[in-house]
């Protein structure tokens, strides 16, 4: 990173809190001022390198808090590298996301922090920050929680789902809530039954019941909702904030709704299959529905309307991808037969940033509060704003020059995920990126890929901004 001075000139600046035609001044890889556009103090500016956005967005680098890089499930891997990913990350807009380091089974938090390290360091074209995902609550991965985040790995996720993988108890649960609420880290759940979902799966296959759109069917709504107000109620017991991720349905969503109303620190995700996707893909002819199956579930139509309003309303504050690519062939058809050995998981972190904006196209959202769910909110709910998630002076050089007019089909045959399929095969969209910079050094440029692995930076992250 040079002290090479950039200027983006000439486009409508858009961030949570405000929209303004506005250049962007960026010097040594951070944004050094704001002027408007045609001002005394902006036509003074010199730059060796001037971005032109007339007509266009000039808005932050999205920040993808839910990915799953290269990871383990049910036997194979997820397909997308930290390097095929976080290239695809920047294609669509993302400049930061933050994956999910495991706790091997056994082991310690630090080995598993170390093995992504070793996993995604200098791979990446964007930056990058880890979750940790707590597979073995005990006594001595308690302590080293708190290690963790005054080292800057400070969200944890435990999972009401998956026995004898991920399952922690409810009292693994309540020990990691309370040592987070001493902390200041933030558990994050997966919130679905996953004892009671293995009882439906099994009496599924024993009626014969395999095609892909049981897999909907097994993992009940009722069975996420459960499981979020026992969450909830675990976190109030231990007076710590929760994050629940990827919120699918409406039930779900009214736990979350509640426990806010009271009053409580609770916040929630929800990504686009469940804003775009529906049990009507599930249940696509022959196999092809395997391609939609991830956890928790897409549901029926009826559940978008509910998320797009809690949405609008701030009882879920953040859309990530939860992106866990595997290809159809030969990895979703591990499934064939048997839909429960259908690998979980779906690509989009390419897609989240079009999408939403096509969200505002067709009303369900506002241009300010697009930028709130996929760049600000993420940024503070996991302690790197205003690092990152806003343009303002001292932020880094995230920015994103966005054409709203420019109309795309996603397909599998040009999107740049390591994937045979897309989920929005021939959906189209208003909206594209044509220009993203990454601590001021350009990653695409004019629609071309002129970034390199090695460029994206580690992130030690501070502690949650919402939850103090």
């Amino acid at each position: 990173m040079s002290s090479i001075r950039t200027l983006v000139r000439g486009g409508l600046v858009i961030t949570a809190a405000d929209e303004i035609h506005a250049d962007v001044l960026i010097e040594n890889g951070r944004v050094a001022a704001l002027a408007a556009h045609g001002s005394e103090t902006a036509n003074a500016w010199t730059a060796e390198h001037v971005v032109d956005a007339s007509r266009k967005y000039v808005i932050p680098g999205g920040v993808d808090a839910h990915t799953h890089m290269e990871m383990p499930f049910g036997g194979t891997f997820s397909s997308d590298t930290f390097e095929t990913g976080t290239r695809a990350a920047a294609w669509g807009g993302t400049t930061t996301i933050i994956d999910f380091a495991i706790q091997p089974k056994g082991g310690t938090l630090g080995e598993g922090l170390e093995a992504w390290h070793e996993k995604a360091d200098g791979k990446c074209s964007v930056d990058y920050a880890f979750h940790m995902i707590m597979s073995d609550v005990n006594a001595s991965s308690l302590r080293e929680m708190d290690r963790l985040v005054s080292g800057g790995v400070s969200s944890f996720k435990l999972f009401t789902a998956y026995p004898g993988v991920f399952l922690s108890d409810d009292g693994q649960i309540l020990r990691a809530m309370q040592r987070a609420g001493s902390n200041g880290g933030l558990v994050m759940t997966h919130a679905e039954n996953g004892l009671a979902i293995d009882v439906l799966v099994e009496q599924a296959l024993a009626r014969g019941e395999t095609d892909p759109r049981h897999h909907g069917e097994v993992r009940k709504a009722l069975l996420e909702a459960e499981a979020t107000h026992r969450v909830v109620r675990l976190s109030q017991v231990a007076g710590a904030p929760l994050y629940v991720v990827h919120v699918s349905a409406q039930e779900a969503l009214a736990e979350l709704t509640r426990a806010r109303d009271e009053g409580l620190p609770v916040f929630g995700e929800t990504c686009p299959q469940y804003l775009f996707l529906s049990t009507d893909n599930l249940a696509e002819p022959g196999f092809e529905g395997a391609k939609y199956v991830c956890s928790t579930p897409v549901r029926p139509k009826e559940h978008q309307a509910a998320l797009w309003r809690g949405l609008r309303t701030d009882d879920l504050q953040v859309v990530s991808t939860d992106h866990c690519p595997f290809c159809f062939k030969g990895q979703k058809e591990m499934g064939l037969g048997d839909f429960s050995r259908i690998p979980n998981g779906m690509p989009g972190v390419e897609n989240r940033m079009d999408l939403l904006h096509q969200a505002v196209v067709d009303g369900h959202i506002g241009r300010r509060r697009w930028i709130e769910i996929a760049c600000a909110s993420p940024a503070r709910m996991f302690g790197l704003y205003p690092q990152k998630g806003t343009i303002a002076p001292g932020s880094d050089a995230d920015i994103v020059v966005y054409d709203p007019h420019a109309e795309q089909i996603m397909s599998a045959g040009t999107h740049h995920m390591n994937v045979d399929y897309s989920p929005y095969e021939g959906k189209r969209v208003t909206g594209r990126v044509e220009t993203v910079l990454s601590r001021g050094v350009p990653v695409i440029r004019d629609r071309e890929y002129v970034g390199h692995p090695g460029h994206g930076g580690y992130l030690p992250r501070g502690l949650c901004q919402y939850a103090g």
